[in-house]
This record gives C-alpha cells, structure tokens and sequence, in this order.
C-alpha cells in the first residue's frame, strides 16, 4: 500500500484550513486517512509559530515505515529539520511567449525607444533649468572664457 504524509483540506470557501495527514495516495484528498500528524493555517503570517504544526517524532517514525512526503510536506520538514532540502527542479518555458511573438515585442520596444528621445529632452531641459537657477553666475563666465 502506497503511504503519502499530504495535506487534507478543510476550512470554508476562500479560508483554507489543512491537515497534515498520512494516508493512501490512492484515497481521494479529503478522504479517509490513516493518521493525523498536525495542521497547516496559510491565512496566518508566515513568520508564526502556529502556521505549521507537526508532530515530528510521528512525522520521522511514518517516513521511517516508507511514507514519502509530498512536494510542500518535504518542504515543511526541511525547514524543520527533520529530512534534507528537496531540490527544486527548473520550471517549464511553455508559458513565455513563441518565437513571432518575441519578434513583435522587440519590433513594439523598438519602437518605443525610437519615440522616447523626443520625449526626454524636454524632462532634460525641465530638469537642467533649476540647476541653472541655482548658479546663474558661474555658468555664463564658463562659456565665456
């Protein structure tokens, strides 16, 4: 029998409230479990101490038996220091746009740099002017001499 340390949610709508569960990973999420071994409250901050509660001795004794925790579990353990940092593999790229679209966003920005030199001489000149203000006399003998 598959064994899984996972969460069960609980809470109402739009207040999600876990338990940190270990039960068959053929079970449905918020099925029958095994055992309970603490709780996970994302609503609170995430430097309190109640956020995640677990009890570790339970957790090591599971793991111990052959339950492999899941993605954010493993996380929660390492942080406790119970088991090692789960390596974070590389995100897929699927979501960036495709090769035309990347040409017609640098064709847009192109186009945008071309259109902001016009623009920044006069924040430049609007800019330069105060400080003209401030040393009136010693800028004139500059371009004199």
């Amino acid at each position: 029998m598959p064994v899984r340390i996972r969460l069960s949610r609980g809470g109402a709508k739009k207040r999600p409230f876990y338990r940190i569960v270990v039960a068959d990973s053929r079970r449905a999420r918020d099925g029958k479990f095994i055992d309970q071994i603490g709780t996970y409250n994302p609503m609170l901050p995430k430097d309190s101490a109640d956020r995640v509660k677990m009890d570790l001795d339970k957790a090591k004794e599971w793991i111990a038996k052959g339950a492999k925790p899941s993605d954010r579990i493993s996380i929660f353990l390492s942080n406790l220091g119970v088991i090692e940092k789960p390596v974070i593999t590389e995100k897929t790229k699927k979501h960036l746009p495709k090769k035309k679209a990347q040409e017609r966003l640098a064709a847009a920005k192109e186009k945008e740099e071309a259109a902001q030199p016009a623009e920044e001489p006069k924040a430049e000149e609007a800019e330069a002017k105060p400080a003209e203000d401030a040393q009136p006399a010693e800028e004139p003998k500059a371009k004199k001499e």
